[in-house]
């Protein structure tokens, strides 16, 4: 899964990218900064991706060996972050602290807002009209009518 995609107008621009857990990172971005551009993980867990796998955080993603690179991989499926960091905590279908990323975490959200719209429920009922779900106040935002450049017509 870790490989180096090579490409001649991206080596001569500066940029090879490299792939990690399925996503295309730039090579001349640090590895600090590249994880986080992978959805699901935050800077705390690219943290402690760095310090458990003991890779330098200014290192460039370019420049970590295929090894490094399915460590990463390894580490992300196989290794318990605390709870607090998972960002599936109390899983709906078995109750245990998970932590998705990449598609499975889009697949899963998803799945989520589509059994909320089944059910019927307050937040199912809010997505499907398209109105926000968490309480934010609806007289000046969320119109349906508003379009950019403003309102008015010229007859």
């Amino acid at each position: 899964m870790a490989e180096h995609k090579n490409n001649n107008k991206q080596q001569e621009k500066g940029y090879e990218l490299v792939r990690v857990l399925g996503k295309d990172i730039i090579g001349s971005k640090s590895i600090f900064a590249g994880l986080t551009k992978i959805k699901g993980i935050s800077w705390s867990i690219a943290n402690i991706i760095c310090k458990s796998l003991k890779i330098d955080k200014k290192t460039k993603v370019a420049d970590l060996s295929d090894e490094q690179l399915k460590n990463i991989e390894t580490f992300m499926t196989t290794t318990n972050f605390p709870s607090f960091l998972k960002n599936r905590q109390k899983d709906f279908d078995n109750g245990e602290d998970l932590h998705y990323y990449g598609s499975d975490l889009s697949l899963k959200t998803e799945f989520d807002i589509k059994r909320l719209k089944k059910i019927k429920s307050y937040k199912g009922v809010r997505h499907t009209a398209k109105l926000p779900v968490r309480g934010q106040r609806t007289k000046a935002n969320f119109r349906p009518n508003k379009k950019k450049g403003g309102g008015i017509k010229k007859a």
